[in-house]
């Protein structure tokens, strides 16, 4: 089966806007492909409004989500591979969805050495490649 990825973020994206609120997407910066301002990347993320009033031309396709917008007043096209979404959330309450890996996509975190859950692990230990959510202000 294809990706549920951009089926979902453009549904969020839609139910946010709605809801009157303001619809961001974290992405992970260090994906292959991904085209943002290098100088707002945090920590390998880069949170990105993308509601109407602060970007142009958004297009969420099945591969890539893309837009014009301008940061720091310099205007830029936007391009980011769906894979590369980690989030999607509305600003004002948090309501959203955290994106964990899909079967068939390479685990970012995967380096060959961390543990499947359930292999040994112990109970005291967080699985690998598990999605986590951190609050951005």
């Amino acid at each position: 089966m294809t990706s549920s990825r951009p089926y979902l973020v453009r549904a969020f994206n839609e139910w946010i806007l709605d809801n009157d609120c303001t619809p961001y997407i974290v992405v992970d910066a260090g994906v292959q492909g991904v085209q943002v301002p290098t100088e707002h990347v945090a920590n390998g993320q880069i949170v990105l409004n993308i509601s109407p009033g602060a970007v142009r031309g958004l297009v969420i396709g099945n591969g890539a989500l893309e837009f014009s917008a301008r940061f720091g007043g310099v205007p830029m096209q936007v391009f980011i591979p769906l894979q590369a979404v980690m989030a999607v959330y509305a600003k004002e309450n948090g309501e959203g969805m955290v994106f964990g890996s899909e079967p068939g996509s390479p685990d970012p975190d995967d380096d060959g050495t961390s543990d499947s859950p359930g292999s040994g692990q112990s109970s005291g230990e967080r699985p690998s490649g598990r999605p986590t959510l951190k609050v951005v202000k």
